[in-house]
């Protein structure tokens, strides 16, 4: 199936809410860890998104210029092609991206995609996130709601991060502490300024505890419960049940019944990078360990070309990772739900 149009995205978004079920949301880094992500997907036989950070596009665009449109938009045209070959659905969607970066990255992805809807094509990305975590939150809503009204001229949804995730995220750090919950009060300001849903579609990452990185469940105190006071305490105030569709960030570590609790209160994407990247990686040391005289010349010797072709050992971390990305569908629900 080619990419998801705006359409459908929107439908997979309201049956993940409706069944109270999941996307994951794969950060990639290059077309294997993207290959990898389809494949998990497609074994699941589930939608899902694919994402890249700020930081992974800048990688994305080479270590000569960095630049990150050119590295987004260059895996998000692979993807549009390479993507017809897998039987699901596939939403593209730009990660974190503090204020800093606004203009060398989600705005003018936000230009490409108007241009692309202006001449009656569907957008390049599904999806774009403003994470305005570090501001205040009237700056934050401010710059929410500008993007808000690009993002409907084309045809694109937004994530928006209102308070703060613990831990670090390509450079946006938060201390761990009790600033990781958002109130109600916070959501009555986000509705207030970015309305629910007749200003545009958004996504809404709000913070629980959830820290990024890796942690042992026990140690973070997530209260996935707390979205349950956040959606009816809008609900109460503006007549609509559940108005909110959650984002999970920082969700390494979270233990089964956590992530169970917050599918029951809204949550429609879960974030996942740290275990994949591991997913992705371990294999490939495995085989260098085991494989040390073949990979490198060791006293002069020439070494095992085989050993050392990087399609030998990308091939077991793509399918290390794919198999991590069909364990992720099947803990937040989403398996054997694909659009037919």
């Amino acid at each position: 199936m080619p990419i998801a149009t705006p359409e459908v995205y929107n439908e997979m978004l309201d049956r993940a809410k409706a069944g109270k079920f999941a996307y994951p949301a794969i950060n990639v880094t290059s077309t294997q860890t993207l290959h990898a992500a389809l494949r998990g997907f497609a074994e699941a036989e589930s939608d899902g998104i694919i994402q890249i950070s700020t930081g992974g596009a800048e990688f994305l665009g080479g270590q000569y210029s960095k630049d990150m449109v050119s590295g987004a938009v260059a895996l998000a045209e692979f993807a549009h092609v390479v993507a017809k070959k897998y039987p699901v659905n596939i939403a593209l969607h730009t990660d974190h991206c503090p204020k800093d970066k606004l203009d060398g990255y989600v705005r003018p992805l936000l230009a490409i995609s108007q241009e692309r809807v202006a001449a009656g094509q569907n957008p390049l990305f599904q999806s774009h996130m403003w994470d305005g975590s570090a501001e205040k939150l009237d700056e934050n809503l401010a710059i929410a709601k500008e993007l808000l009204a690009e993002a409907v001229k084309a045809k694109i949804i937004l994530e928006v991060e209102i308070t703060p995730t613990g831990g670090e995220e390509d450079g946006v750090s938060h201390e761990i502490n009790d600033d990781l919950y958002t109130t109600v009060s916070d959501v009555e300001r986000t509705a207030e300024a970015l309305g629910l849903g007749e200003k545009g579609r958004y996504l809404l990452a709000a913070s629980f505890g959830n820290v990024h990185g890796v942690y042992k469940p026990g140690n973070v105190v997530l209260r996935p419960e707390l979205l349950r006071d956040l959606q009816d305490g809008i609900a109460a105030k503006h007549g609509k049940a559940d108005p909110f569709d959650f984002v999970f960030h920082g969700g390494s570590g979270s233990t089964e019944e956590e992530i169970r609790t917050a599918l029951e209160n809204g949550v429609v994407k879960m974030n996942l990078d740290t275990d994949t990247q591991y997913a992705f990686t371990r294999p490939v040391a495995a085989h260098m360990f085991k494989n040390y005289d073949g990979v490198l010349k060791v006293d002069g010797e020439v070494g095992d070309k085989k050993t050392y072709d990087p399609r030998t050992w990308g091939k077991l971390a793509e399918a290390s990772m794919a198999e991590r990305v069909t364990k992720a569908c099947a803990d937040l629900r989403s398996t054997g739900t694909k659009l037919k």
